[in-house]
């Protein structure tokens, strides 16, 4: 019987949820084409610009995908009143994410990935963003802070998402944890441990496996070495998260509570084309089911088979309830 029986039930409950995402919102920007030729200029090829298109990422991905599963949601993130700001905007809008223009950080370039694409395979990319400092005083405002507290009091979960760009900092999360608890809301985060951030006691916490390793100060290279017990038992001395889910990629999840590993699931994918943005799905679809009462386990599969579908896709996608269903049926 499939793992994901109670698919239905689920995704009702999901629907009536209201969930706060802050973090690194990001605009991605793509320029599909075509190159057939050098340049006479330079050893580079020439793209003939076939189209276009601009699409959610970091944060704001992740708000993408809560609005694709039925739920309501708001994206508190740095976006500058520049053109890539009014265009991560519009796109919000477009997908039914909340945003508060009170928010806008202006004089703040908007974090942009641009992305040149040739026959589905990625030529370059060009970054635009600032250092972390300008996007870290978008929460320590005196006024911001106190919108964001009303927001938190009115929201069923929060999910900080961290992309080490800046708005997330320690003193940040510390705040926000301190408010959500006033409250009694979840606080999930997808964890970045590049930006050297520190916290305790959230209710769920996110990392694939290269940043469960390095949350506890171990390389990459000794994944095959390292005992996914002790690995959940370090990361819960440290840092008390309630639940942990470890990504595996091909591998499927690793779930732990109270820093015990208690089950390890395989992927439901089918077929991968793409996995960008498989983790903001993944925190997305968790926080949905565990605010809507979904045991752990229940949660982890529900997770698993979003993530499932999305790497099926090309480029930061979303799945829908539809597709859930189906997949459940089909399964």
């Amino acid at each position: 019987m499939s793992p994901l029986k109670h698919v239905d039930a689920l995704l009702r409950r999901v629907a009536s949820r209201r969930i706060l995402v802050i973090g690194d919102v990001m605009l991605d920007h793509y320029v599909q084409g075509d190159a057939t030729r050098i340049s006479p200029e330079a050893p580079v090829p020439v793209v003939h610009v076939s189209g276009e298109s601009d699409r959610l990422g970091g944060a704001a991905n992740v708000a993408n995908n809560i609005s694709a599963l039925g739920a309501a949601v708001e994206v508190v993130g740095a976006i500058g009143d520049d053109a890539n700001g009014r265009a991560l905007r519009a796109r919000l809008a477009d997908q039914k994410v909340a945003f508060d223009e009170r928010l806008v950080l202006p004089g703040v370039a908007t974090i942009t990935k641009a992305r040149v694409i040739v026959r589905n395979q990625q030529l370059c990319r060009l970054d635009r963003e600032e250092r972390a400092a300008s996007y870290r005083k978008l929460l320590e405002d005196p006024g911001r802070a106190a919108l964001l507290e009303d927001k938190i009091a009115t929201c069923d979960g929060v999910i900080l998402s961290d992309y080490a760009k800046g708005v997330l900092s320690t003193a940040n999360i510390a705040r926000i944890s301190d408010i959500a608890r006033r409250h009694g809301r979840f606080v999930a985060l997808d964890p970045k441990p590049a930006s050297g951030n520190e916290f305790q006691d959230l209710d769920l916490l996110t990392p694939n496996l290269k940043e469960a390793l390095e949350m506890c100060g171990l390389r990459d290279g000794l994944a095959r070495e390292i005992d996914f017990g002790e690995l959940c038992g370090a990361i819960w001395r440290r840092y008390r998260p309630h639940n942990l889910i470890i990504t595996l990629g091909a591998d499927g999840m690793l779930i732990a509570h109270e820093g015990k590993a208690s089950a390890q699931i395989p992927t439901a994918a089918r077929q991968v084309y793409d996995v960008s943005g498989a983790g903001d799905t993944v925190i997305a679809a968790l926080t949905l089911a565990l605010t809507s009462g979904a045991e752990l386990e229940e949660a982890a599969h529900f997770a698993n088979a979003a993530a499932g579908v999305v790497v099926g896709k090309v480029g930061t996608a979303t799945v829908s309830p539809e597709e859930l269903r189906r997949l459940n049926t089909d399964g």
